[in-house]
């Protein structure tokens, strides 16, 4: 079987390893299938997270827009909703950041991926208790500050991606390989990945698995408010623009909130000002109570290619089944 990739001393990957249906990300996590769901905030309470676990990916808890009692009333439905492997995401720059770990350890979760900070101070915490972490990079260098720091896998998310992106801007493609190349860790790639095809890119290109945000978001038991689904859904190409660098890169769609931002970031507007604009809970203002005028709708540019809001298990087995006609394609 030919070596497919990197032979750099890191890491080599084969075709054999791409097309098995078990490989590292499966067997760290214990599922079925090498597709995460992204910990988004104000979309991925426990009807998502235990739709993906159930349909043979790892649902992951928003800890993001959860104060803790609220992950922790979210951690018991879980345990009730699914028996399959499941995890938390956890933005490490969240406020009550100690208190949130703590609850987290003392639930028992088996799985963190954690976010926007650096992995070093909480990944001996958290393997302590015998859970494993993720944590997600924008750049090859934080990679290998994470493969200093002993996490169990990175998640290497391109700036096509929803949300808070890095301030590199580096495409997924263009991240992928880099990363790869950088760290032998189990990779997964994020950003812009909603189907099959893209699924196995970004495997030939290095990663293990995938993190899928935008998809999830716009299921039926995703937590967003039905308008903000539905206007997501009438997206084209270049309707979300990546704004707000000087608080945090953070991709948006373009709305009335949005057209605010964007002529004070053209006038020079400091952080502050742009933090006045934005006001208090723009996105769960936008993403959880629906008002896609005046709040902050974060969203990945892969939306303009979803028109229709489904069930997880129809999305699971469309994902999957693309895949694998991908494969049959990439072989002949």
């Amino acid at each position: 079987m030919q070596t497919l990739i990197f032979a750099s001393g890191f890491f080599c990957i084969t075709l054999k390893q791409i097309f098995m249906e078990k490989n590292r990300i499966t067997e760290l996590f214990g599922i079925r299938y090498p597709i995460i769901q992204g910990g988004m905030v104000w979309c991925s309470g426990w009807r998502l997270a235990s739709a993906v676990s159930n349909a043979g990916g790892l649902g992951l808890l928003g800890a993001g827009s959860m104060h803790p009692e609220t992950l922790e009333e979210h951690i018991a439905r879980m345990r009730e909703a699914t028996d399959k492997p499941w995890g938390v995401n956890v933005p490490l720059m969240y406020p009550e950041i100690d208190r949130l770990m703590k609850l987290i350890i003392d639930s028992g979760v088996k799985t963190v991926f954690t976010s926007a900070g650096s992995p070093k101070k909480y990944t001996p915490m958290l393997h302590e208790a015998g859970i494993k972490v993720a944590h997600v990079v924008s750049s090859s260098k934080f990679a290998r500050k994470c493969e200093e720091a002993g996490v169990d896998a990175v998640v290497a998310e391109g700036f096509e991606a929803g949300g808070h992106n890095g301030r590199e801007e580096t495409t997924t493609l263009a991240l992928i390989p880099q990363v790869r190349q950088a760290t032998s860790l189990p990779l997964i790639a994020a950003g812009g990945i909603a189907s099959g095809r893209a699924m196995l890119a970004t495997m030939v290109l290095g990663a293990e698995g995938v993190q899928i945000g935008t998809l999830f978001a716009l299921t039926e038991e995703s937590s967003a408010a039905e308008a903000f689904k539905q206007r997501c859904t009438t997206l084209e190409e270049g309707d979300t623009m990546l704004c707000l660098k000087k608080i945090a890169p953070t991709r948006l769609i373009k709305n009335t909130l949005y057209d605010k931002v964007k002529e004070a970031e053209d006038k020079g507007a400091t952080a502050d000002e742009l933090r006045d604009i934005l006001g208090r809970a723009a996105s769960k203002r936008g993403i959880f109570e629906g008002d896609t005028a005046n709040g902050e709708l974060e969203i990945g540019q892969i939306a303009s290619a979803i028109k229709t809001v489904k069930p997880v298990a129809d999305v699971m087995r469309e994902l999957v089944d693309g895949f694998e006609e991908a494969k049959t394609l990439f072989r002949q």
